[in-house]
């Protein structure tokens, strides 16, 4: 299990290392994360949501990913609260409060069966906590840390943040908040993120160590320029803007309930495209590609728009400027939406921005969760696409469709150079984006650009993931750390537990 002494760690990317080195070596592996919160979500073959961080790691791991490695999502709708999705589905939407006192015992028993399911099915798996396991008021009740390696079994590798400082405090404060018990479950430390020479960072581990008495499996340096999507906000930070006279200028709203921004990655890594998240309006400028990106409170982040003047800004650039929206973006486009069951909240109706004059959305009990393809109309081309749906709403409108859907159906709404539609990941598609990108170098006098195939891309960045792990930490000590705790369980030293009582073997 890896587990970190704080969000952002470095968590999921270990996890994932974890997962591609495995599978190399021929070990069938699966990703388990007992319960995620994240807004940036995934879509399993059949239909079902779960955290996109599981989603990675069964990529990397070479397999279908499914509801039994994360069973539960948890996605923030509002300050205290948020809609629990259970085995892919949605739940309730739940206070914070409600979710600790009245689900807990449920929620240990989705956990308990689903790890049961994909122990019996796979040779290993490596399990991912969430935030920090010495949260000491939340400890009683937790599902996603140290309750997890005692139901699994497992032994933790605990990962640190060397970027943001105080990386010694933090390892040392974390392993004295443990219980006793818990403290044995850690069989090692990794570094993460750093940056400079090694050597005068090593007389700081080799006190770490004699500290702590816990050894440091390798000290990770800082990767840039992996592939790979973050699951939370606090992944923003890749998004940098650099490239400030790069030919192609995209501006990200930054909405303040964001969901599924990842829909932007493929652009990140196009050598003439600069990526900004923009949270003023004075800080639009003059872009090529305005984008709306998706929103877990429609209501609420369409109202954020408005009271900082994006509304006007996008009027403005109507007609003259790309602007897609995507999801909840797009349904924020239209005349109006409302909310009459208040799914998001308790304002029933709002003015949309009056990018598309005929759209309108409801917002709906039933949720949709499909992956989709097509093909999409841009100009005087038909280019194939895929994709994949999370919504909680039906548009409708008299405008042109730009998206003819496999099954027969219509996606999305386009006039001029404005587009929205309900498929997340459209700029994956590698000729469409290719088309897209360039026809705007054509219209701005520019040559056209060779691209690479983003999957090829994200490959590259798997493969180099597993390389830098593999020289950088001490695997064959994870190795033998792994077995010999597996023997400490077995001869009772530990024990493991399955919702509070101790699990035959």
């Amino acid at each position: 299990m890896i587990q970190g002494t704080q969000s952002d760690a470095g968590k999921s990317l270990a996890a994932a290392a974890l997962c591609r080195i495995f599978a190399e070596e021929g070990w069938k592996t699966a990703p388990f994360k007992s319960q995620n919160m994240a807004l940036n979500s995934f879509i399993t073959a059949d239909g079902k949501e779960i955290g996109r961080a599981q989603g990675l790691q069964a990529e990397a791991a070479g397999i279908e990913a499914d509801t039994n490695m994360n069973p539960i999502l948890i996605k923030p709708s509002g300050e205290s609260s948020a809609q629990i999705v259970v085995h892919g589905k949605p739940l309730k939407t739940m206070k914070a409060g409600e979710y600790r006192e009245d689900y807990y015992e449920t929620g240990l028993h989705v956990i308990t069966e689903a790890w049961k399911r994909l122990e019996s099915s796979y040779e290993r798996v490596v399990i991912e906590g969430a935030g920090s396991p010495a949260e000491i008021n939340l400890n009683d009740r937790e599902l996603v840390n140290m309750k997890v390696a005692s139901i699994t079994g497992a032994p933790v590798v605990l990962v640190a943040d060397i970027d943001r400082g105080g990386v010694f405090a933090n390892v040392v404060g974390t392993l004295q908040l443990l219980s006793e018990e818990d403290k044995e479950r850690v069989i090692g430390i990794i570094i993460n993120k750093f940056r400079g020479d090694i050597t005068l960072l090593q007389p700081g581990l080799d006190w770490l160590e004699n500290y702590t008495g816990v050894p440091v499996l390798g000290v990770l340096p800082y990767i840039e320029g992996l592939a790979l999507e973050e699951e939370d906000s606090l992944g923003l930070g890749k998004y940098s803007g650099e490239r400030e006279e790069a030919d192609i200028d995209i501006a990200v709203i930054s909405l303040p309930r964001m969901s599924n921004y990842t829909d932007i990655d493929p652009f990140v890594h196009e050598p003439d495209c600069r990526v900004r998240f923009v949270k003023k309006r004075e800080e639009m400028g003059e872009p090529d590609i305005i984008i709306l990106p998706g929103s877990k409170a429609v209501m609420a982040d369409l109202a954020y728009l408005k009271e900082n003047g994006f509304d006007e800004v996008l009027q403005s650039a109507a007609g003259k400027t790309r602007i897609i929206g995507i999801c909840g973006g797009f349904q924020m486009m239209g005349e109006s939406v409302t909310d009459e069951h208040h799914v998001e909240s308790e304002v029933p109706s709002a003015e949309g921005l009056g990018l598309f004059s005929s759209l309108s959305t409801k917002l709906t009990t039933d949720k949709v969760t499909v992956r989709s393809s097509g093909t999409l109309h841009w100009k005087d081309r038909n280019l194939p696409v895929t994709g994949y749906e999370i919504h909680m709403g039906i548009s409708s409108h008299s405008e042109n469709s730009w998206i003819k859907k496999a099954d027969g159906g219509v996606d999305g709404a386009v006039k001029g150079k404005t587009a929205g539609t309900y498929f997340h990941g459209l700029f994956h598609s590698d000729e469409w984006r290719f088309y897209f990108l360039n026809d705007i170098r054509k219209e701005k006098g520019l040559p056209p650009v060779e691209r690479k195939k983003f999957q090829d891309i994200r490959e590259s960045s798997f493969q180099r993931l597993s390389k830098v792990f593999r020289e950088h930490i001490d695997l064959e000590k994870i190795e033998k750390k792994m077995m010999d705790f597996q023997k400490g369980v077995q001869h009772g030293k530990l024990e493991k537990k399955c919702c509070g009582n101790t699990a035959p073997e």
